[in-house]
């Protein structure tokens, strides 16, 4: 596996030999020199247009599940400039064009970097949902059908894919990118030896570089990719559609130059690079900048997921539990569908800001619940039949609040327990990020039901993470 190095750090060394892991030497301390900046249309913070001259910056875009964010960064870690995006909803027949949606967003997001910072960035990359699932012509780089979401479950072909897999694999579940690219395979036509496997952030990157026909591992792993011996497993590339699958690369590695008309576009650096991704979530623990085992991440925002740093690799495709590598040890976890999107089909983010208040996070509530806001859970279980559990409902709105929040602590707290019981390392502190990690009275109640410290990460955004991967891969031969 590719080993990539920092060029202009001081602390500047040979990476670990997978290229991924980001240990706390690599990071001087963070500086943040921003002024706020708000807009109708976005969020949008950055610096004084007259701060000194940066010689090289890096641009991060997360692709998270309801919106996208960028991040751009200086090689000590500063934020220079912040802005997000919600997606729009680009409605044809009913049904939400989710390419045109992110591809509007990724455009938008290009369109918000300050004009007189462009020109020094000289990186990028995106991370995107695990699991998103995209289809193109090779030939035309068109899509072939709409895209298959991170949280869909394609049940028809489970039986197939559990038939070719080892037991209990990573791509076992109805939800991993295997069993959506199996359902295609057998419900598509014709000219599909010109078809093209992408995940959501290959998609977005190859938008911007024009290559087509690659991944970074980690958005590689739930279609089949063998961490540990670095390429597709025999049992996948006998398959006819092996024919689909990308060439998987280390996150942040160079793939190539900006495209010319989108450089001109924008102003950016003739020499800018794009680089290889990884998932929303990996991006949110590069940024929490954790190194030790027993350590975890807990990204609440539109969806729950959790990231623990274990010395062993376990995956259970019962639980939707699975590893991914990290230089010599391994980030275990799973994604839930319970978190946010949830709350805010319930409640305001207004509604949700003044209940918290009412509520005190060192009482228990008696109410139990199993939050989802649609049928199907990955994990802690992963079982695509499994209904939302929202009842009964108290008259007064702060103690259902209070009740759904110790709910979705329930299941973060199982989910860790459950990475013990399946041989991970056991969890010692977590950090949290996503919008869900700034509520204090919630942050209060998962401590209590996890039985530890749970401390906001110095960095809570996933965009900060991928905009690490893009320093890390500047400089890098392409």
């Amino acid at each position: 596996m590719s080993t990539l190095v920092y060029p202009s750090l001081p602390c500047s060394q040979r990476l670990p030999r997978q290229g991924l892991l980001l240990t706390e030497k690599h990071f001087p301390k963070i500086r943040r020199r921003m002024a706020s900046r708000m807009s109708a249309k976005c969020n949008h913070e950055i610096v004084d247009s007259n701060i000194q001259k940066m010689e090289q910056l890096y641009l991060g875009i997360d692709f998270g599940t309801s919106g996208a964010r960028y991040a751009l960064i200086d090689k000590e870690g500063a934020v220079l400039s912040e802005s997000k995006r919600a997606y729009p909803q680009l409605v044809v027949r009913e049904i939400i064009e989710w390419g045109s949606s992110w591809k509007q967003t990724l455009f938008s997001l290009l369109e918000d970097v300050p004009i007189d910072l462009r020109s020094y960035i000289v990186s990028i990359s995106i991370d995107g949902t695990s699991a998103t699932t995209i289809i193109i012509d090779s030939k035309t780089g068109e899509l072939l059908c709409r895209p298959f979401l991170y949280n869909e479950s394609l049940p028809d072909a489970l039986p197939f894919v559990s038939s070719i897999a080892p037991k209990n694999h990573t791509v076992c579940s109805g939800s991993s990118t295997l069993c959506k690219l199996v359902s295609w395979w057998n419900s598509y036509g014709s000219n599909k030896n010109s078809a093209l496997l992408m995940h959501q952030a290959d998609w977005l990157l190859w938008l911007l570089h024009g290559k087509l026909g690659v991944t970074d591992y980690n958005n590689a792993l739930k279609v089949g990719y063998d961490l540990e011996a670095d390429s597709y497993p025999n049992w996948l590339l006998s398959q006819p559609f092996s024919v689909l699958l990308p060439s998987v690369k280390a996150p942040g590695t160079p793939i190539g130059c900006l495209k010319e008309d989108i450089r001109l576009q924008f102003g950016f650096s003739k020499n800018c690079v794009v680089c290889t991704g990884t998932t929303d979530s990996i991006a949110a623990f590069l940024a929490a900048r954790v190194t030790q085992p027993g350590k975890a991440v807990t990204s609440l925002g539109s969806t729950l997921a959790i990231k623990l740093l274990s010395t062993s690799s376990v995956e259970d495709a019962r639980y939707g539990v699975y590893s991914h590598r990290f230089d010599d040890k391994w980030l275990v976890g799973g994604a839930s569908n319970t978190g946010g999107s949830v709350l805010k089909q319930i409640f305001t983010d207004r509604q949700l800001e003044l209940l918290s208040k009412e509520i005190n996070p060192l009482v228990a509530s008696s109410l139990d619940y199993y939050p989802l806001p649609s049928k199907g859970e990955r994990f802690p279980v992963a079982d695509p039949d499994m209904l939302p559990r929202l009842n009964p409902r108290p008259q007064s709105d702060a103690e259902y609040l209070h009740g759904l929040f110790e709910s979705i602590a329930r299941i973060e707290a199982k989910g860790y327990r459950l990475l013990k019981e399946v041989g991970a390392t056991e969890v010692e502190e977590v950090f949290t990020a996503g919008g869900g990690a700034k509520n204090e009275q919630w942050r209060k109640i998962r401590e209590r039901l996890l039985g530890l410290p749970v401390r906001l990460a110095l960095q809570t955004e996933a965009s900060y993470g991928v905009a690490l991967l893009a320093l890390k891969g500047a400089g890098q031969k392409i």
